[in-house]
Formats: structure tokens, C-alpha cells, sequence
């Protein structure tokens, strides 16, 4: 696999990882800290930008880790995910 690929499929891998990682330590507004101002009841009272960069980046790679290590063993391939050979077509 060429490097530009591997960049390209963890990016891919990092989007797909942040919209996992966003609710972790999700907090609801009703906990007793000091909401802003103009702030809709709903919303988290604290958003922490570095804390959610780092967790999904951990995440990610160990995400892309896992199917890189599958790609180059051939663990699991496209055959074994064929669903069509279950009907015998």
C-alpha cells in the first residue's frame, strides 16, 4: 500500500472515529455546573476541543492499526464477505 493511501484511509478513518468519540463524557446541563449565559438547556456546559482531538485520535489508531494489520495478513477479505455465495448464486 502506497504511503499516500495509508494517509488518506487513517483521515478517513479519524472523520468516521470523531462523530464515535463526540459523546464521550457527555454531560447534560441539569449537572451543577455554571451554564453560559444564552445557552440552551441541552447543550453541555463544558466542551473540552483538546480532550476530544486526543481521544480520537487514539481511537483512530487503533481502529486504522486493526485494518492495517488485517490488510497485510489477509485475515479478513473481500471473499469471506460476499454474501451473495450464501444463496449459491
Amino acid at each position: 500500500m502506497k504511503f499516500t493511501s495509508i494517509i488518506a484511509i487513517y483521515l478517513l478513518f479519524w472523520w468516521g472515529c470523531l462523530f464515535l468519540v463526540l459523546p464521550f463524557r457527555l454531560r447534560s446541563s441539569a449537572e451543577p455546573e455554571a451554564a453560559v449565559p444564552g445557552q440552551v438547556e441541552s447543550a453541555p456546559p463544558r466542551f473540552s476541543v483538546w480532550r476530544t482531538l486526543l481521544w480520537t485520535t487514539i481511537v483512530s489508531a487503533v481502529t486504522f492499526g486493526l485494518f492495517y494489520v488485517n490488510y497485510v495478513n489477509g485475515w479478513v477479505t473481500a471473499d469471506l464477505l460476499d454474501l451473495s455465495r450464501l444463496h449459491g448464486r
